[in-house]
């Protein structure tokens, strides 16, 4: 069974940094794609980034691009979102996902998600 957790997520101030990790399990190749997620009360889910498990290809929405970074580490079965010049706005629950159907695209639709972690950023 397919299985993701989300952790790392806090309280940090303005201008802070912060590193989520996203622990996969139950997969049975490594062509599959992992992405990132975040809903803040009141909004809608928007996706934040993504990534190829097998060769490592990125995806950023224009707005974490210069702050966010996506990378992965095969051997502990984890995804990170290193964060950094964080914003009162970049509050939200964070989620991520992963993608077995299309795993090359990476702005597709994610048929597996994990419970998410909180990072509420204070001005």
């Amino acid at each position: 069974e397919v299985q993701l957790q989300a952790s790392g997520g806090g309280l940090v101030q303005a201008g802070g940094s912060l590193r989520l990790s996203c622990r996969a399990s139950g997969f049975t190749s490594d062509d599959y794609a992992i992405g990132w997620f975040r809903q803040a009360p009141g909004k809608e889910r928007e996706r934040v980034s993504s990534i190829s498990i097998r060769d490592g290809n990125t995806y950023y929405e224009d707005s974490m691009k210069g702050r966010f970074t996506i990378s992965r580490d095969n051997a502990k079965n984890t995804v990170y979102l290193q964060m950094n010049s964080l914003k009162p706005e970049d509050t939200a629950v964070y989620y991520c996902a992963a993608d077995t159907s299309y795993p090359g695209c990476l702005t597709g639709y994610l048929e597996h998600w994990g419970e998410g972690t909180q990072v509420t950023v204070s001005s």
